[in-house]
């Protein structure tokens, strides 16, 4: 058998060692480590003349929200190991579609946009035409969020002939802000495309009530049987009963559950920075998600860390530092 490394030469480490699963060969040699693409995290400016309708977690008494913009996150991100990053929408203006673009344009740490556009929508098909042309655009996000309820659309025949299009054209759609009613609309929008690529974002984060938690296990279990959807094991660390742990302790029965239901392939990682700055440090979060994989394989480690947001976002390489897809 290979050996392990330490849990210490795991989380520390040495500058880009220090953030990815640095595993040692059969000589004891360490192998390379693993780099990481971060799928969801939140790009945003108050201080334009337009503001933002989405600023971060809600500051301390009196302190300024502070511009998310990429240069910003690489700071934080490339001692971690991130060697490139999906921005997922944080704002329902349709005009916010191309200020993301242009601002993710300038840093080839970006490596895609999920963007904002409502497949019901009569100006959809002009609108996703118009995105697509770019190949940092890699899908379109929806779900309990801006007054939205995608329980309903996923009965609705112009959504889910938007969605039609959106998969004709091979890009996803990421969920938002998880629910058992969301999980079930999810399998009826996934029977009626079954084309679409599906990520269903911070599944960790949802704990279902006691009422819930036969339809939560029944979701599971079918979603379980449908390839084409995939899961952001983000928002691990979150706050249960109003306290927020960073013991990986207090969350790996959830981990446990969900890396059974989607298997090795389907599961990605996901920062979701800055949003993540209201419960933990950017560091913690990263730190609980490698704690929980180093018993892992490593070839299981590279397809969360990397490989998998491959087959969910077709993201094109932009930088020498990026695997190459």
């Amino acid at each position: 058998m290979k050996p392990r490394p330490s849990r210490r030469a795991f989380l520390t480490g040495v500058a880009a060692t220090a953030a990815a699963a640095a595993m040692p060969g059969p000589s004891g040699a360490q192998a390379p480590p693993i780099p990481i693409i971060d799928t969801h995290i939140h790009l945003f400016d108050p201080t334009r003349p337009q503001g933002a309708p989405y600023s971060g977690p809600r500051p301390a008494a009196g302190a300024t929200p502070i511009a998310a913009y990429p240069e910003r996150y690489r700071r934080l991100a490339v001692p971690l190991g991130v060697v490139g990053a999906i921005k997922v929408e944080a704002s329902p203006w349709i005009e916010d579609n191309l200020w993301v673009l242009e601002v993710v344009q300038r840093d080839p740490i970006m490596v895609g946009v999920i963007g904002n556009l409502e497949p019901d929508k009569p100006e959809f098909p002009e609108y996703l035409e118009r995105y697509h042309k770019n190949p940092l655009f890699r899908g379109i996000r929806y779900g309990n969020l801006w007054g939205r309820d995608i329980t309903k659309q996923s009965t609705n025949p112009d959504f889910i002939s938007g969605l039609k299009r959106l998969a004709e054209a091979d890009l996803a759609m990421d969920t938002a802000n998880p629910r058992v009613a969301l999980l079930e609309a999810m399998l009826r929008i996934s029977d009626a495309v079954p084309a679409l690529r599906i990520v269903l974002d911070h599944l960790p984060a949802l704990d279902p009530a006691e009422a819930d938690r036969a339809g939560y296990g029944a979701a599971l279990q079918a979603i379980g049987q449908r390839p084409q959807i995939f899961v952001k094991l983000s928002e691990i660390i979150h706050s249960v009963n109003g306290q927020v742990s960073t013991d990986l302790g207090a969350y790996r029965a959830r981990l446990d559950t969900l890396l059974g239901v989607f298997g090795e392939n389907r599961i990605l990682f996901g920062s979701d920075w800055p949003n993540s700055d209201g419960v933990a440090p950017i560091d913690k979060v990263f730190a609980v998600a490698k704690e929980y994989f180093l018993a892992k394989p490593r070839p299981v480690v590279e397809k969360y860390f990397w490989k998998n947001s491959v087959a969910a976002y077709k993201w094109v390489k932009r930088d020498p530092s990026q695997p190459t897809p």
